[in-house]
């Protein structure tokens, strides 16, 4: 199946990286969007409405879809249990229930570093996709639900599913005073490129960061190269007025992270 004739649902596509997305894929695939609010549709395209809590309404999403590329949900990490639990547990689920009801082949899971961030508020680097989750917050402990209830959708009724461990999206990541935060940035470009490659790699299910390709970067890209081939063009370092500091090991993360970041 060529790129042209893959449908391809985005949800949360009024979000920042879902709105971006729409953006960067939209002469590739016939995309269905999803989102909440309608002054937020990317320009042109069609928004289409579904509470994620509400299975029906996001069985309804899946006509003819071969990819979902499930964006929506509670995105803070500061993000109480409520709003994890209709939006990132029960949401999750419906998402793969109907994915795989309505046949779709695919679905490219957005994850976080947030549910491996408690290596990184322990300076415990570097980060292996592979070693034992361990969520920061409830947000990243819901991403790490994700994550499992995907891997039992592939092994229980055979549905691809690529987890991307999507670090820090930002135009400017020198705003960021937070050594961490640049650490763990995904430029836009490389996010669009990363996705892509979810989209279309060969391999069926697995865990991924997606990162920049940033000189302070303490978290594995390798299963991310080799088999989704992915490969990151930008690093913050290389925009204007951008220097690094080096510290060996890593610098020092604050004992309360991931709040406010």
């Amino acid at each position: 199946m060529s790129n042209s004739t893959k449908r391809v649902l985005i949800t949360g596509a009024t979000g920042g990286v879902g709105s971006r997305l729409a953006e960067s894929l939209r002469e590739e695939y016939d995309l269905v969007l999803h989102g909440r609010s309608a002054d937020k549709a990317p320009p042109g395209l069609e928004l289409r409405f579904a509470e994620l809590g509400e299975y029906d309404q996001v069985l309804a999403l899946m006509d003819g879809v071969d990819t979902v590329v499930h964006l929506a949900g509670a995105a803070s990490p500061e993000s109480g249990w409520d709003a994890v639990l209709e939006a990132n547990i029960v949401g999750q689920r419906n998402v793969l229930e109907a994915a795989r009801e309505a046949g779709a082949r695919r679905v490219v899971l957005a994850s976080s570093n947030h549910a491996m961030g408690m290596y990184d508020r322990f300076e415990q680097w570097p980060v292996y996709p592979d070693q034992i989750p361990r969520g920061d917050s409830l947000y990243g402990v819901s991403k790490i639900f994700g994550e499992s209830l995907g891997r039992f959708y592939h092994d229980q009724y055979g549905l691809d599913v690529i987890a991307l461990r999507i670090g820090w999206v930002s135009e400017d990541p020198l705003a960021a005073q937070e050594d961490v935060l640049r650490a763990m940035w995904l430029s836009p470009a490389d996010c669009t490129r990363v996705v892509r490659c979810a989209i279309e790699a060969e391999v069926r299910f697995g865990l991924y960061y997606a990162i920049s390709d940033n000189p302070n970067r303490r978290w594995s890209l390798t299963n991310t190269t080799l088999e989704l081939g992915y490969r990151p063009q930008d690093s913050w370092t290389d925009l204007p007025g951008a220097a690094e500091h080096v510290v060996e090991g890593g610098a020092d993360v604050r004992d309360s992270w991931p709040q406010g970041s």
